[in-house]
């Protein structure tokens, strides 16, 4: 076959593709235009804005960030009711936030968005600052793990500095999850390969619940900064209410849907299902989370601890485990590769934007780079 034939009909191949796509997308299509539409209407009017780009980051930062954290809750809780699974959570988060919100003068962030770089609350909006959510929208779409963490709170950073203080700190996370994810895996691989046979226990749904609470719980603290930046420092009563209860409806629509296409990152990896070892993966997590939260007021990507844990966890089984529990080494390699790629894609896209918002940050990196 010519090469200009074959070329046409790989062409034409992808453009039916394509049309397909688009088919299959259009209403999430549609939503993403009209959310895009009212970024650009409502930048102008700050007032405005904060509730608008607040509800964006609300809903698509949380759904994102579910593999992290209920991921492994729903994956082992399929035979459970959507509803009850959501007043659990739910009602957790409540509870989290509230205390935030008593104990540092309406702060509902846990101090995390204190440092100087985020302390001021925005009184005027760009499109970009709005237009992040929907982009992390996008992505989530696409079933890629990012930094809600660098896509939204770098657009608010006054300074370099700020975005460094994350990386590193987030870096310090994956690296420190990998570790800990190999370490603790080889230990107990044969343990699990020998125990984790047959049905679960009934005790063992009770202490998943309650470690997935305390994850979650722990998440909320370090994570609820991504969402509350677009609000004042600190909230009033009508304000924390509108704040509280609009991300609980969404996390129930959330849990309506199980996850939606995100939830792929946690189920394509070993063992998940079973609600022995997502207690375990949920356990780690919480206890890094944990760590991380009194070890510095930094904010951090949790995405990045999570995807460094499991790394290590595939790794370990992987090269240990001579039962066919793992996965083939090469698979393994290929998955810790694309979800480290997604994170990188992620990082990128926070910089551009970061970048696009504020000159200060691009003239910093030009003079960093030795380019005047």
């Amino acid at each position: 076959m010519p090469s200009n034939i074959r070329v046409r009909k790989s062409l034409l191949t992808s453009y039916y593709q394509f049309i397909e796509i688009v088919k299959e997308e259009r209403i999430f299509l549609i939503i993403i235009s009209l959310c895009f539409f009212i970024a650009g209407f409502s930048y102008e009017y700050a007032h405005l804005a904060m509730w608008v780009g607040f509800m964006f980051a609300a809903y698509s930062a949380i759904a994102n960030d579910s593999i992290q954290t209920i991921g492994t809750f729903l994956a082992s809780n399929q035979d459970r009711n959507w509803y009850s699974l959501w007043f659990f959570i739910g009602g957790i988060y409540l509870l989290t936030v509230t205390y935030s919100w008593f104990t540092f003068n309406g702060d509902v962030s846990y101090q995390r968005l204190a440092t100087p770089a985020l302390s001021v609350a925005p009184t005027s909006f760009s499109f970009l600052q709005l237009a992040a959510p929907i982009f992390l929208l996008i992505i989530t779409r696409l079933r890629m793990p990012v930094s809600t963490t660098f896509l939204i709170l770098s657009c608010f950073s006054a300074d370099l500095a700020g975005i460094t203080g994350m990386l590193m700190n987030s870096l310090g996370g994956y690296i420190t999850a990998f570790t800990v994810g190999i370490l603790v895996w080889i230990a107990i691989s044969r343990w699990i390969s020998k125990n984790f046979t047959g049905e679960a226990k009934p005790y063992w749904r009770i202490i998943q619940w309650i470690t997935s609470g305390s994850l979650w719980s722990v998440w909320v603290m370090q994570d609820i900064a991504n969402v509350a930046v677009y609000l004042p420092r600190s909230l009033t009563t009508i304000q924390f209410l509108g704040f509280a209860l609009f991300i609980f409806f969404g996390l129930g629509f959330l849990f309506y849907l199980r996850g939606d296409k995100i939830q792929q990152i946690v189920t394509e990896k070993s063992h998940v299902t079973d609600v022995r070892s997502a207690t375990i993966i949920d356990f780690i997590y919480a206890i890094l989370l944990f760590f991380f939260k009194e070890l510095s007021n930094i904010p951090m990507s949790t995405t990045w601890v999570f995807i460094g844990l499991l790394a290590g966890r595939e790794l370990a089984m992987s090269l240990l485990d001579s039962n066919g529990h793992g996965k083939p080494l090469p698979r393994t390699l290929k998955l810790i590769r694309r979800d480290a790629l997604y994170a990188g894609i992620g990082l990128l896209i926070s910089i551009l934007l970061a970048i696009s918002i504020n000159p200060d940050i691009n003239r910093e990196i030009l003079e960093l780079l030795g380019i005047r």
